[in-house]
């Protein structure tokens, strides 16, 4: 499975490392992606997806169905 944010798409990011001679070198920022269970209550049921924290901040602040809602997913 890829490192991905099902609901934002969130994804990895290309960066450089840069020494003290101030050599540039090409490395890789990964999200942070952790699996969690959600609670959907119109659908009465239980979802498990793998989310970026930072949606799973989002969806702690809007409520789970507003948050998918305004990512355009239907419940």
């Amino acid at each position: 499975m890829s490192r991905r944010c099902q609901i934002t798409g969130k994804t990895n990011n290309v960066a450089n490392n840069v020494s003290h001679s101030k050599r540039h070198t090409k490395r890789v920022q990964q999200a942070n992606i952790v699996s969690k269970r959600l609670f959907i209550p119109s659908a009465k049921r239980w979802v498990r997806l793998r989310l970026s924290t930072s949606a799973l901040r989002s969806i702690d602040r809007m409520g789970v169905e507003a948050f998918l809602k305004k990512h355009g997913y239907s419940i």
